[in-house]
């Protein structure tokens, strides 16, 4: 990242403590992701936890979705290796994955043989729409942090309705939206960014 763009998002005031720190808090935070998880980590890495700015969380989340694997993965690996080095992103990833996992087990196992019912059916349908509910809720949340964007907020609203229109509307594959659109605004950003720095 160049030093223009560190300089204008400023730093985040808060930092990990500990190691175990972020063991508890990304425990604290799976926990809390059901369906889609996006609104939660933004309320408690940047509102509650202040570990990053918003402008970071962007940063990092647009990294975090272009990596191979979970997004939430992702971003916990970068911020517990930023902090603390290798341990420090085993131990986010241990928080993220271990009582989730232990509990999809008991869970499994105790909702076997009602899985298939109407009711069962109906209560995963409604989660479903509540988490699109809360991951457009964040989305419109974020769009704050465009206005810090080398690139204007016009031209990033307009790159997410083209990808919304791609993916959404004409169904396009993920991998060719990615491949297309994802280099072309990357070419555009690094433009900007290079405008802003040489002004």
């Amino acid at each position: 990242m160049s030093d223009v763009l560190k300089a204008y998002q400023g730093a985040a005031a808060n930092a990990p403590k500990s190691k175990t720190d972020l063991f508890v808090s990304f425990t604290l935070l799976a926990l809390q992701g059901f369906g889609g998880v996006l609104t939660v980590v933004q309320r408690e890495l940047v509102d509650k936890k202040q570990w990053l700015t918003l402008d970071e969380f962007v940063e990092d989340w647009a990294v975090a979705q272009i990596l191979p694997g979970p997004n939430v993965v992702n971003l916990a690996l970068m911020l517990g290796g930023r902090h603390f080095g290798i341990s420090g992103a085993l131990a986010a990833l241990s928080g993220l994955l271990l009582a989730p996992t232990a509990l999809v087990l008991l869970l499994a196992a105790a909702v076997a043989g009602i899985a298939d019912t109407p009711v069962a059916q109906g209560m995963l349908r409604g989660m479903g729409a509540v988490s699109a509910g809360l991951i457009a809720a964040v989305g419109i949340k974020l769009m704050g942090a465009l206005k810090s964007n080398p690139m204007g907020m016009l031209t990033c609203i307009s790159i997410g309705a083209l990808t919304f229109i791609a993916i959404g509307l004409l169904r396009l594959p993920l991998a060719w939206v990615l491949l297309s659109l994802g280099p072309l605004a990357s070419v555009w950003a690094a433009h900007c960014i290079k405008q802003r720095g040489a002004a």
